[in-house]
């Protein structure tokens, strides 16, 4: 097995790897940065920030989305800080598996890391394109109600263009494209946010209730899959991809460009969140466009707006895709159009792969690269953050797989509707 800690003469080296190659124009700058870390966490996943409010309900949901955005902020913060301590010491990495074989050593948490991340990408994979395919089929059948296409046929289409735009030589040529994806990450969350208020302002809109379900363990099976969900929504699983673009020194740009990105995520999240849950309490479907475009009725929203917003949502998904498309998981694309758990694969990814990759990992690479004592305050804040998602994680594991199977039960292979 090749060495995981490629150095930088290495790189240099006529037979550099493609995942390098990607990467390794080291020319940006902080706000560079912004723009790919934006479109790297604040996505059409933000659509089901009101489905997973559903499971928690209104206190338990602003505490958890705004637990997990500031413990998220530190965590790449630690990471950042680890990855520049080991440039500086002349061994730069560009991905979690060769820090991780860094600091950790190259045994069973390498492989470890190696696990989670192809998860992450798998599941992203999936759920991007399986959002872009609904999407589409959402202004399909607006346009033609009765024409013969299903969702798999838009999933099918939304991969190929996936693949062909996957080609695009390096990360740092992607800058203007993602500086687009954060214009249209807050151009469909204002839409949506408008279109939330006109339905529930409307004569048919549900009635708003937002009580959580009667049966204790059903509740807090519910409550679990909603925080992986949310840890889904955070999750950045390319953050020595993003700091390696940057012109050195990249400590204080990474800092800049995720003070940007958390202000979109500021504007974005909790406007989504909160008027989504507001419009349709425990009614929320887990792609909100489902909600305000119910199979029975009339559309609870402006046709236009939401024509607009759902086109703005697949341009950002093409940029999406872009930033993290990887040959390891294009088998698994083609496959999505299978599985219509939108809101069931996003709460698995989390609980099995952003929360020990986002929420542990950079806490326990930081206690091992810089030893702080164990007294202190930082060393006793990072294993707590630890043990406390650690837990939240095992617990969401199961619950997520738990309501991915009970769904499963009630639909067919190649489904046209994705359930909640």
């Amino acid at each position: 097995m090749a060495d995981p800690t490629v150095g930088e003469e290495r790189r240099d080296h006529k037979d550099v790897d493609a995942g390098a190659a990607f990467v390794l124009q080291s020319k940006g700058e902080w706000w560079h940065a912004g723009f790919h870390l934006t479109t790297a966490i604040v996505g059409p996943t933000i659509l089901t920030l009101p489905y997973a409010f559903r499971g928690l309900g209104w206190e338990l949901g602003i505490f958890c989305l705004t637990t997990m955005g500031i413990v998220t902020f530190y965590s790449y913060l630690l990471m950042s800080k680890v990855l520049a301590q080991c440039e500086n010491a002349g061994r730069r990495h560009i991905r979690f598996r060769e820090l991780a074989a860094d600091v950790l050593g190259s045994g069973w948490m390498f492989y470890f890391v190696v696990f989670i991340q192809t998860g992450i990408n798998c599941g992203i994979g999936i759920g991007a394109i399986l959002l872009a395919g609904q999407c589409l089929e959402i202004l399909y059948s607006s346009i033609s109600p009765h024409g013969s296409l299903k969702l798999h046929d838009f999933i099918a289409m939304v991969t190929v263009v996936m693949i062909v735009l996957s080609q695009l030589p390096t990360f740092h040529s992607l800058r203007h494209i993602n500086l687009c994806s954060l214009f249209l990450s807050l151009g469909y969350t204002a839409l949506m946010v408008g279109a939330c208020i006109h339905a529930g302002m409307s004569a048919n809109a549900p009635a708003k209730d937002y009580s959580l379900e009667p049966k204790k363990s059903s509740r807090a099976f519910s409550a679990f899959t909603s925080i992986s969900i949310i840890a889904s929504i955070f999750g950045n699983g390319i953050l020595p991809e993003i700091q390696a673009t940057l012109a050195p020194p990249a400590s204080g740009k990474m800092l800049k460009g995720l003070c940007m990105c958390y202000g979109v995520i500021g504007l974005t999240f909790y406007s989504a969140a909160v008027s989504g849950y507001w419009a349709f309490g425990n009614k929320s479907s887990s792609n909100i466009f489902n909600s305000l475009l119910p199979d029975n009725g009339t559309s609870l929203a402006p046709t236009w707006v939401l024509a607009i917003a759902v086109i703005f949502v697949l341009l950002q998904l093409f940029a999406i895709g872009l930033v993290y498309s990887q040959v390891a998981y294009e088998i698994m694309e083609k496959k999505s159009a299978m599985l219509p758990f939108f809101g069931d694969i996003n709460g698995v990814v989390g609980a099995i792969g952003f929360i020990p990759l986002d929420f542990v990992l950079p806490m326990l690479l930081y206690n091992m690269a810089y030893k702080p004592p164990k007294s202190s305050f930082t060393y006793l804040v990072n294993t707590t953050i630890m043990v406390v998602f650690t837990g939240a994680g095992i617990m969401g594991a199961f619950s997520s797989i738990r309501k991915l199977v009970l769904d499963a039960r009630q639909f067919k292979l190649f489904g046209n509707e994705v359930v909640d």
